[in-house]
């Protein structure tokens, strides 16, 4: 069997896409076909049943997958080696980051691997929760930072910090930022219009369950899916908004707005976890390890310090 054939093949099966794959592999799709084609000759087997919403792997697809990701680990580990042997790790790793934790992270997080990964590629991506526990699952990313994950049969998950989140509205005009306004409860929160990201986004389906814990449901004005949407709205006079810490000390204009931590005096404000998330399905590299430990460091650091 083919390396490159090997590799394509796994990768398709993961995205579930000749499509997907192509662009991820950055190769054309009429020759990504062709080389799993010239797999399944070889192998006497057909490996993927395709139809017009994608490929899925057959039994025996499903079994190759399994040797193919061993395999391609393997390689990957022996290139590892050989390049220890001249002084440095190297490899790429791909990191996905919501939307609010890349603006604080991508900086610091650039620097730290450049230090101490010279010869490894960093790619980084961000978005909304749900697309990128997906490019987990599927292979596209390596190590992903979110709020709220969950341990399953395909996902590990560890703790990184708990981040206080706060009712975020519009400054009057005129209006002093000091002394900040004291803490709301959650119950007020829930009578107020909000506009809010749309399910399932972790901090909304965290604030629901919280809500839910003492009898309440938040009052939806808008949902918005993106931290500067949804800043801009609240600007504009249309609702308050729930978000995390850093997103609004790192907007463009943090002083236009007012910030509440969400609770009551003596007990624990409402906060979030942020975890990291690796697959259990696809060993991790040595490179990939490091970069685990980078973020374990640089995440602390960046959060306690804004």
């Amino acid at each position: 069997m083919d390396l490159k054939q090997l590799e394509y093949f796994v990768r398709v099966a993961e995205l579930g896409s000749f499509t997907r794959a192509a662009a991820a592999l950055d190769v054309a799709q009429s020759a990504l076909s062709r080389q799993i084609r010239l797999l399944e000759v070889e192998l006497r087997q057909n490996l993927l049943v395709r139809n017009g919403r994608g490929a899925t792997p057959t039994e025996a697809g499903k079994l190759l997958v399994e040797h193919g990701r061993g395999i391609l680990h393997q390689m990957a580990r022996a290139r590892e080696d050989m390049d220890r042997m001249r002084g440095g790790l190297s490899g790429r790793v791909a990191i996905g980051l919501p939307n609010s934790v890349a603006r604080v992270m991508t900086v610091p997080l650039t620097r730290a691997f450049r230090q101490e990964l010279p010869e490894a590629r960093l790619s980084i991506s961000e978005g909304l929760s749900g697309a990128i526990l997906e490019g987990l699952v599927s292979g596209r990313l390596d190590i992903v930072v979110l709020y709220n994950a969950q341990p399953s049969r395909d996902i590990d998950v560890s703790h990184l910090i708990d981040e206080d989140l706060l009712l975020v509205g519009a400054r009057p005009p005129g209006l002093a930022e000091d002394p900040p306004p004291g803490p709301i409860p959650l119950a007020d929160v829930a009578r107020l219009p909000l506009i809010i990201p749309s399910r399932p986004n972790a901090i909304r389906m965290h604030v629901e369950s919280e809500m839910a814990s003492i009898g309440c449901r938040p009052e939806v004005a808008l949902e918005i899916d993106g931290v500067s949407a949804i800043l801009d709205l609240v600007a504009d006079g249309a609702g308050c908004a729930i978000l995390s810490r850093n997103a609004l000390l790192n907007s463009p204009r943090p002083s236009a707005y007012t910030a509440q931590v969400i609770g009551t005096p003596g007990k624990p404000p409402l906060r979030i976890a942020l975890s990291l998330a690796t697959s259990l399905q696809r060993p991790a590299t040595q490179v990939q390890k490091a970069a685990l430990e980078l973020i374990q460091r640089t995440v602390p650091l960046v959060f306690e310090h804004p």
